[in-house]
């Protein structure tokens, strides 16, 4: 059985989260717990509290044992890009893309 949860419109780039999401991929929760609150990026406080989020989502609503459980898919898809000018030399205006992510988390008991 699987639980999923998802963040969407998180204002950091997904080039960014997915250097956090790829070393918690196919791991049991404990460990990626662990890894997640020892990693120094930015991204990995909102990761954690994502993984948390489908943890509960699998004990709560579908009755899984949270000792059991390991992250079977993990990914992190572009979402909209905010664009915002700068003022540069002679007039000309430089823009500033301000990229966001969506990011998506499935746990499940079952092994492969």
């Amino acid at each position: 059985m699987e639980a999923k949860a998802q963040l969407s419109m998180i204002r950091i780039s997904p080039r960014k989260v997915r250097l956090v999401v790829d070393t918690i991929r196919n791991k049991p929760v404990s460990q990626a717990v662990s890894i997640l609150n020892n990693l120094d990026k930015a991204a990995s406080e909102p990761v954690l509290k994502l993984l948390n989020s489908a943890i509960a989502n699998a004990v709560n609503n579908n009755g899984m044992e949270a000792d059991r459980l390991y992250i079977k898919t993990a990914y992190v898809n572009e979402g909209p890009t905010l664009k915002r000018f700068r003022p540069r030399a002679q007039g000309r205006a430089f823009e500033i893309l301000k990229r966001t992510s969506h990011i998506t988390i499935v746990v499940s008991d079952e092994m492969k």
